[in-house]
C-alpha cells in the first residue's frame, strides 16, 4: 500500500500526468455540457429518463476510450485514463442497476436503500481493483470446488453466478418495464390484454435472463434436472391452488369476463372491480372496504356481473296505497316523480306498476334506470322514497299500515 501511494505520489510530479489529468479533466467537462444538452432534448417515458441519468457517464467514458485509442496508436504513456474509464464504466452499471430496479418496483420503500447498497458494493469492487487486492480476492475463491453431480464449480463462480443472474433480471425487469409502458399506451387494445401481454412478456424475460445468467457461469442445466422434477412434483401437490389461482388468472384476463371497472357481485361480495392480477382480483364495496378474491373462485363460481353488456342498471322501490285509491291517477304521478333525480336515465324511461294486492293495501313498484351503479343505488332509493312519501301527502293519497279486525263471538 505504502509503495502504491508513492507511485501514485510520483506521478502527480510528472509533467505528462499533469497534463494528462488536465485533459481529462477538459473532456469530462465536454461530457457533462453534452449530456446536459442531451438531457434537455430526451423527454418522455421511463426509456428516455434512464437515457438522461445514463447520459454523462457514457458520453464520458466514450470521450476518454477515444482519448485512450489516439494515444495508444501513438505510444503516449497514460497513466490515469484507464482509472478514470473504469470509474465511469461503474458509474454507468449502478445507474443503470438503479434505474431498472426503481422503475419494476415504483412503489417499493427498500428501492432507495438497495441503490446506495449496489453503489457501495460496486464502488468497494473497484477500489480493490485499483489497489490491486481484486485478483488475489478472486484467485483466493477459485480455490475453494464445490462438487454439484458431473460439474463442479468454484466459490468464485458461485459468486459470479449470482451477479449474472442479478444483472440478467434487472435488464430483464427495465425491458419488461419499458414494454409494459408502451403495451398501456396502445390505444388498440382492451385493457385486459394489455395486462396479460405485459406479464406474459415480463415472466418470459425473467425466464430467459435467468437462464442467461446460468449459461455465462458455464453450470450444466442438465444437473438440475432431478431438482426441476421435484419442483414439477411440488407444483402438482403442494402449489395447486396457487397455480390454479394464475391459470384463473389468465382466463380472467383473457376471456375479458370481468373487468377493471366493473361492478359485481360473487357470494356475499359486492363491489366495483379495482385491479385484477394473476392470482386474485381486488374489489371495492360501497362501503369502502376492500376484498381481495382469488381467481380461482371467480372462474369456479357464478359471479353477477351489472356491467358486463350494458352499464345501465334498474333501481326499483315499492310502496303501498290503500284499497280505494284511484290506481290510474297514482302511476302517474310515481312515473313523474322517478323523472326527477340527476342520476336517473330518461331512456329507458322510468316505469310505474301494479306488482300485488296485499292483506293492507295494493304494492306499487316504481323502476328507474340509471347508468353509474357503482357509485351506490341507496342514496337514490332515499331520494325516491322521500320524495314519494312528500307528493302521496300533498295529493292525500293513503299509504296503508297494517290493521287486524277482531270480533268477539259470544261476548258474554
Amino acid at each position: 500500500m505504502n509503495s502504491l501511494l508513492a507511485d501514485v505520489l510520483s506521478l502527480f510530479q510528472q509533467p505528462a500526468a499533469l497534463r494528462e489529468l488536465g485533459m481529462i479533466g477538459v473532456l469530462l467537462v465536454t461530457a457533462a455540457l453534452f449530456a446536459r444538452g442531451v438531457r434537455g432534448q430526451i423527454k418522455g417515458n421511463a426509456a428516455a429518463s434512464g437515457m438522461r441519468q445514463l447520459a454523462f457517464p457514457l458520453l464520458g467514458g466514450l470521450l476518454l476510450s477515444i482519448m485512450r485509442f489516439v494515444a495508444h496508436h501513438n505510444a503516449w504513456p497514460l497513466h490515469f485514463v484507464a482509472v478514470a474509464v473504469q470509474l465511469l464504466w461503474a458509474m454507468a452499471g449502478i445507474r443503470m442497476a438503479v434505474f431498472a430496479v426503481q422503475h419494476a418496483f415504483p412503489k417499493a420503500l427498500w428501492v432507495r436503500s438497495f441503490g446506495r447498497n449496489i453503489a457501495a458494493l460496486v464502488w468497494c469492487g473497484v477500489a480493490l481493483d485499483l489497489v490491486g487486492i481484486l485478483p488475489e480476492m478472486i484467485a483466493w475463491l477459485d480455490g475453494f470446488v464445490i462438487p454439484l453431480g458431473k460439474s463442479h464449480i468454484t466459490l468464485w463462480g458461485v459468486f459470479q453466478g449470482v451477479a449474472s443472474v442479478f444483472g440478467s433480471l434487472i435488464v430483464a425487469l427495465w425491458l419488461g418495464g419499458v414494454i409494459e409502458a408502451r403495451l398501456m399506451q396502445a390505444s388498440g387494445l382492451d385493457s385486459s390484454v394489455q395486462v396479460v401481454l405485459s406479464r406474459v412478456a415480463k415472466a418470459l424475460l425473467i425466464l430467459v435472463s435467468i437462464l442467461v445468467g446460468v449459461e455465462l457461469v458455464g453450470l450444466d442445466l442438465t444437473a438440475l434436472s432431478v431438482f426441476s422434477g421435484a419442483l414439477g412434483v411440488g407444483l402438482g401437490l403442494g402449489m395447486q391452488k396457487i397455480a390454479s389461482n394464475y391459470v384463473s388468472g389468465f382466463i380472467i384476463l383473457l376471456d375479458r369476463s370481468i373487468k377493471i371497472g366493473n361492478l359485481i357481485q360473487v357470494g356475499n361480495e359486492r363491489g366495483e372491480v379495482l385491479n385484477i392480477t394473476t392470482r386474485y382480483t381486488v374489489l371495492r364495496a360501497l362501503t369502502g372496504a376492500h376484498f381481495i378474491v382469488p381467481n380461482e373462485v371467480l372462474v369456479g363460481s357464478v359471479v353477477q356481473n351489472d356491467s358486463f353488456v350494458d352499464p345501465k342498471t334498474r333501481v326499483a322501490v315499492q310502496v303501498q296505497v290503500a284499497y280505494g285509491t284511484d290506481v290510474e291517477r297514482v302511476l302517474p304521478i310515481l312515473e313523474e316523480i322517478g323523472r326527477k333525480p340527476e342520476r336517473v336515465r330518461q331512456e329507458p324511461a322510468p316505469q310505474a306498476y301494479l306488482v300485488s294486492f296485499d292483506e293492507s293495501g295494493m304494492t306499487l313498484e316504481l323502476g328507474v334506470w340509471i347508468a353509474d351503479p357503482g357509485s351506490g343505488t341507496l342514496g337514490l332509493r332515499s331520494d325516491l322514497n322521500r320524495a314519494v312519501l312528500q307528493r302521496f301527502r300533498e295529493e292525500g293519497i293513503e299509504i296503508p299500515f297494517p290493521q287486524r279486525e277482531v270480533r268477539m263471538l259470544n261476548p258474554a
